[in-house]
């Protein structure tokens, strides 16, 4: 598999883990935590870096070198953010600890300056959803990691994965 389609490839998932995390905020009422927001950001970059590579690529603005290495570069974005969603699955597991911003117990204030009806406090350590006992966060360390170590095998070896013929 080509360079060119593995950074599109990247590009790609990249912005469907977005829209589908922004359709579990926006339509699905799933409130993020500071956690899932520090997840985004490696799939921001990815979208961008995968996308911007394939494009490059095709109107011939940059050489094959570089859209390998920006292929690369998008696959680790993509394993960061399943390294950070397998740290909040920690989390909210309890097994490991949380910052110190998001996880543990927060004071009540009960007088007329309590805003915690304006901006609710989002903790980290607490699932807000879950499907067979897995987070989204869980989710996606599972796919990211799986999709990053994918896409770095057909990187490597940069031949088809799926469409390989046996000589009979």
């Amino acid at each position: 598999m080509s360079a060119q389609n593995i950074a599109a490839l990247a590009g790609a998932y990249s912005l469907a883990m977005i829209l589908g995390a922004l359709g579990f905020q926006y339509i699905g009422g799933v409130v993020p935590c500071e956690m899932c927001h520090w997840q985004r950001w490696p799939l921001d970059a990815a979208i961008l870096i995968g996308f911007g590579g394939a494009i490059l690529f095709a109107s011939g603005l940059i050489g094959r070198k570089m859209t390998v290495a920006m292929a690369w570069l998008a696959l680790i974005l993509i394993a960061v953010t399943g390294l950070i969603g397998a740290y909040q699955a920690g989390v909210e597991w309890k097994l490991l600890p949380g910052p110190a911003s998001c996880t543990g117990d927060r004071f009540i204030a009960t007088s007329m300056t309590d805003l915690s009806h304006v901006a609710p406090v989002v903790r980290c350590d607490v699932a807000a959803w879950r499907l067979f006992g897995i987070s989204l966060a869980g989710y996606n360390a599972i796919f990211s990691l799986g999709v990053s170590l994918l896409g770095g095998y057909l990187l490597a070896s940069r031949k088809p994965f799926f469409l390989t013929r046996r000589k009979a």
